[in-house]
Formats: structure tokens, C-alpha cells, sequence
């Protein structure tokens, strides 16, 4: 889940890596996301301008939500993706209809570097979104997201996932550092990755350049 990047970081679990954290501004308030009932009708038997206005509707809908993921702890946006799956589903609809748009996919480049280079390795794919790198690889693939959108998903909030100490040996995050605790979200990386393990990062630049992300030592 996320905003469309041309960056790409590759870390081994033995570099250092110094992301940033910032917290909420005292006295921020959350903007709160109605979404039941707000699941999209089908456009079909809509005129030109119905549809025009519903696209720019369902725009609307991602954005709120891609703001509240920005501004929010990841243990509170899982709790509220519980609460209503639905903003899941309206969520991806827009970043689909985004990603349609960008001339080129950083998670396609995520998969083809996994084919051609990493073929046996146990991954993580954190903040999968529908697990498109699950359907699209041979791998073992763990794929966790707020909500279990298909059979594929765990639902999780990263910072805490369902696996043991040196498991896999890749963790992707495509665009799918969201929320203030960033930090969090890669201890946890380098928790469940294996010595050498590698990290995989598409994100936008301005992420890192807002955060300070602490070295960490290979444990």
C-alpha cells in the first residue's frame, strides 16, 4: 500500500540502516473515514457524467484514507481495517487506478529481481496489498497486510508479524511504509530476516529524508 516511487534501496541485514521517525504534531487530530455503504456501484449503466463524477468520488475516498495511513501508527490503522474491511477495498480500488497511470511499476521490478536472483529464498512481502508478488513468483512468500483481502493474505500490522526470528531471506516493502513509525516497521524487518538476509525497499525519497532510521547490528 502506498504512493507511487522511483526509488529502490537494497540493504543487506548488515548494513546500517538509519531511517527516521517523526511523531504526531501535539493536539493532531485524526480525520475519520466513513466508508460503509460506500463500496462502488458498477459504472455501466451510468452516463458520462455519472461516471466522471463516481471516478472522481472513489479519488476522493483514497486520498482521505492514504493521508489517515501517512499520519497514523500501524497498530491503528490495523485496528481500523478490522473494524471496517471495506476501507481496504476502497483503498485499493484507487491505488489501482494510480498505479494504471505510472509508466512503470517498482513492484515489477521487485519480481523480476526475486526471479532472476533470488529463486529459492523464503520472502516477506510486507504491506502486500492483493500479494501480486505471491502470485507472481515460485518462491515461499509471506504476505501480510491489514486485511486478508485473498487466501494468500495474513492480515498483521508489520511492525508485529506472525513469524519467528530469522526466517525469511528477503523482506519487500513496496511502498508500503506508511505511518509515523517507520522505525518499527524495519526493527521488524530485521527481526524475522536470516543473517545476510537482504531488504528491499521501493519507497518515495521524501520518507527517508523525514525519518532517521537507527543503525541496527546483526543479531
Amino acid at each position: 500500500m502506498g504512493k507511487h516511487s522511483n526509488a529502490k534501496h537494497v540493504v543487506s541485514k548488515n548494513s546500517h540502516v538509519k531511517p527516521q521517525v517523526s511523531s504526531k504534531q501535539p493536539g493532531q487530530k485524526q480525520q475519520s473515514v466513513p466508508t460503509k455503504g460506500l463500496v462502488s456501484k458498477p459504472t455501466s449503466k451510468l452516463s458520462e457524467l455519472q461516471q466522471k463524477f463516481a471516478k472522481k468520488l472513489e479519488g476522493s475516498r483514497f486520498r482521505v484514507i492514504n493521508e489517515k495511513l501517512y499520519s497514523t501508527r500501524g497498530n491503528e490503522s490495523f485496528e481500523e481495517f478490522q473494524k471496517d474491511p471495506n476501507l481496504f477495498n476502497i483503498y485499493h480500488q484507487g491505488f489501482r487506478e494510480q498505479a494504471s497511470h505510472w509508466p512503470e511499476n517498482p513492484l515489477d521490478k521487485i519480481i523480476e529481481s526475486i526471479v532472476s536472483i533470488y529463486p529459492k529464498a523464503v520472502v516477506a512481502d510486507m504491506g502486500c496489498g492483493d500479494a501480486k508478488l505471491a502470485q507472481s513468483v515460485p518462491n515461499k512468500v509471506y504476505s501480510f497486510d491489514l486485511v486478508a483481502g485473498n487466501e494468500r493474505i495474513i492480515a498483521a500490522d508489520i511492525a508485529h508479524v506472525p513469524l519467528e526470528n530469522n526466517t525469511v531471506d528477503v523482506v519487500v516493502f513496496c511502498l508500503s511504509l506508511m505511518g509515523v513509525n517507520i522505525v518499527d516497521f524495519i526493527t521488524e524487518a530485521h527481526r524475522i530476516l536470516k543473517p545476510n538476509g537482504v531488504l528491499k525497499i521501493a519507497e518515495v525519497k521524501s520518507r527517508f529524508q523525514r525519518y532517521v532510521i537507527p543503525s541496527l547490528s546483526a543479531s
